[in-house]
Order: C-alpha cells, then structure tokens, then sequence
C-alpha cells in the first residue's frame, strides 16, 4: 500500500502537462482582464462623449 501512493506521488510530480494548462489559464485570465478594462475605458470615453454633446445641444435649444 506504502510503495503504490509512493509510486503515484512520483508519477504526479514528475508529470509536466497540468503545467501547461495552468500557464494558458493564466494567460486568458490575463488576456480576459485587458480586454475587460479596455471596454471600459471606450466606455467611460463615449459617456462622456454623449454627455458633452448632450450638453451642447441643449444649451443651444435644439436638444431634447
């Protein structure tokens, strides 16, 4: 019983392919936040773009 789990320990950490799906969750996970914060950025940018045209247009009578 002893030497099979020693048997599967050395199995387990000798073996390398979690490795690389560890390295590629990681490298979405990074990949997911950028694109997340440059969505907000373009949106944070066009409110305030909107808001300042909103505010334009009303200001010269033609707005809603």
């Amino acid at each position: 019983m002893l030497y099979s789990i020693k048997r599967t320990a050395t199995r387990l950490w000798s073996d390398q392919s979690g490795a690389s799906l560890l390295e590629y969750s990681i490298l979405v996970g990074l990949i997911t936040a950028g694109v997340i914060g440059s969505v907000m950025a373009v949106a944070t940018w066009t409110n305030t773009r909107w808001t300042n045209l909103n505010s334009v247009l009303q200001g010269t009578g033609k707005g809603g």
